[in-house]
């Protein structure tokens, strides 16, 4: 299990955007997640190249998860 930090795509709003799914509440509350996890970016500005993000992984157009 990796450790996710502010900043990172596994506690952005657009980190499995469309899904609403157990594993994304859990990462998100508990700040930890596997390391072969990826999921699809839904920032409105990166949809169109189908981006899959490791939680992890970051850029300038992170927004925190409610």
């Amino acid at each position: 299990m990796s450790d996710i930090h502010d900043g990172q795509c596994g506690l952005c709003t657009h980190f499995g955007e469309g899904h609403s799914d157990d594993k994304l509440v859990s990462i998100r509350s508990s700040h930890k997640a596997p390391e072969s996890l990826v999921e699809t970016c839904g920032h409105p500005q990166l949809v169109p190249l189908h981006l899959l993000v490791t939680p992890i992984s970051g850029c300038n157009g992170f927004q925190a998860a409610a």
